[in-house]
C-alpha cells in the first residue's frame, strides 16, 4: 500500500471497507482522480468469513478488502494507509488532515468510515465476539444453526433479535439481563415461539476448550449455551466531522447513532456523501458495497454538473471577449475610413 498522497483529488474516500472501496472503484472507472484513506480497523475483522455476498460467500474479510484494493488500483485509484483527524471546507472544496500531519484536498468527499460496536460489559464476551458471540442472524445464523442459542437483553431490538434467531434453532433462550422482563405482547410472542425467558443479570460467559459452553447468572446459576447473540449499540465513526458541521444523530431504531443522508448518500453538507454503516447501521457487506456504488455515481454526476456550469461560463466569457474585440475592430475601421475620406 503506497502512502504517497497527491495534493488534490476529485474525490477523497475516507474508509476502506466494502462501501469505500466500491465507491472508489466506480469513481476510478469514471476516470476520476480518487484516493481511499483507510485506517485499517474494519468492523468485521473478528469474523471468519463474509456471508450473504453473492459469488463470494465465506470469503475472509481480509481477502475481500485486498481484492477490492487491487481492483481500485487497477483503474488508477489510490489506497493509502492513514487515519483522518479532521476535515474542513475550503473555497474550492475540502481539506482533509491526517493524524500524522499529511494533508490532501478534494472537490468531493465520500465518508465510509463504518461504525463501532459498543458491547455490553460482560466478562468473556468481547474475546468471543465474531466467533460464538454474534449479532446478525444473516451473517452468522447458518454457522450456529441447531445449537443452543442465548440472546442477551441489551437494547431495544433484543426481543426482535431473539425472534429472528428462532428461525435457525429450536433451542433459544432470552436472558433479560439488565432489561425488564418482557411483558404483554412481547412475552406472548416469545412463549408462542417456544423461546425461554431467564430473568436476572448475566455475570459472565463460561468458556471451555476455547468455546462457549454456558452463561453464568449473577445468582450463580449456569445456563448451558453454545452461542450467544448480542445487540450492541452501534455508533458511527465520525469524530473528525465536526469541522464540516456533520454530527451523528440517534438512529430511528434506537440501536445507535448515524449520519443521516438521502437515498443517494448525500448529506446536508454540500459536496459530502456517506455510504455503508456510517449511515445505515444494519447494512451488510453487499448492501454497503451497493451504497458505495450509488453514492459514487451521484458524486460523479454532481462533478459533471459543476464542470458543465464552468464550461458554459468560460464559453460565454470567450464569446463576450470575441464580441467586444469584433466591435472594437469595426469601430476602428469606421474611424480610419472616415479619416481617409476627410470626414
Amino acid at each position: 500500500m503506497t502512502d504517497e498522497l497527491k495534493n488534490t483529488y476529485d474525490v477523497v474516500v475516507i474508509g476502506g471497507g466494502a462501501a469505500g472501496l466500491n465507491g472508489a472503484l466506480m469513481l476510478a472507472r469514471a476516470r476520476r482522480s480518487v484516493v481511499v484513506i483507510d485506517a485499517g480497523a474494519p468492523r468485521n475483522a473478528p469474523a471468519s468469513g463474509v456471508h450473504g455476498l453473492l459469488a463470494r460467500d465465506g470469503i475472509s474479510p481480509a481477502e475481500l478488502v485486498e481484492r477490492g484494493r487491487t481492483e481500485v488500483r487497477g483503474y488508477g485509484g489510490q489506497v493509502v494507509s492513514g487515519e483522518v483527524g479532521a476535515a474542513a471546507r475550503e473555497e474550492s472544496g475540502f481539506q482533509v488532515i491526517l493524524t500524522d500531519g499529511r494533508t490532501v484536498r478534494a472537490r468531493r468527499l465520500l465518508l465510509a468510515t463504518g461504525l463501532v460496536d459498543e458491547l455490553p460489559d460482560v466478562p468473556g464476551l468481547r474475546s468471543r465476539w465474531g466467533r460464538d458471540v454474534v449479532h446478525c442472524p444473516y451473517c452468522h445464523g447458518w454457522e450456529i444453526r441447531d445449537r443452543a442459542i442465548g440472546v442477551l437483553g441489551s437494547g431495544p431490538l433484543s426481543v426482535h433479535q431473539a425472534m429472528l434467531f428462532r428461525q435457525w434453532s429450536d433451542d433459544v433462550t432470552f436472558f433479560s439481563h439488565t432489561l425488564p422482563v418482557p411483558t404483554g405482547e412481547e412475552a406472548e410472542q416469545l412463549a408462542a415461539r417456544g423461546i425461554r425467558v431467564v430473568d436476572g443479570e448475566v455475570a459472565s460467559l463460561e468458556i471451555a476448550e476455547d468455546r462457549l459452553v454456558g452463561v453464568r447468572l449473577r445468582d450463580g446459576g449456569l445456563v448451558k449455551r453454545e452461542a450467544l447473540a448480542v445487540a450492541p449499540r452501534m455508533v458511527a465513526r465520525t469524530g473528525f466531522l465536526a469541522g464540516l458541521g456533520l454530527r451523528p444523530v440517534e438512529h430511528p431504531s434506537g440501536a445507535g447513532e448515524h449520519i443521516p443522508s438521502d437515498a443517494t448518500g448525500r448529506t446536508d453538507v454540500p459536496g459530502v456523501w456517506v455510504a455503508g454503516n456510517v449511515t445505515d447501521l444494519s447494512a451488510q457487506v453487499g448492501g454497503a458495497a451497493a451504497a458505495g456504488a450509488t453514492a459514487a455515481a451521484h458524486i460523479n454526476a454532481d462533478l459533471i454538473a459543476e464542470e458543465t456550469r464552468q464550461a458554459v461560463a468560460a464559453a460565454r466569457a470567450r464569446d463576450e471577449v470575441a464580441f467586444s474585440a469584433e466591435v472594437e475592430s469595426r469601430v476602428c475601421e469606421a474611424v480610419l475610413g472616415d479619416r481617409r475620406h476627410g470626414l
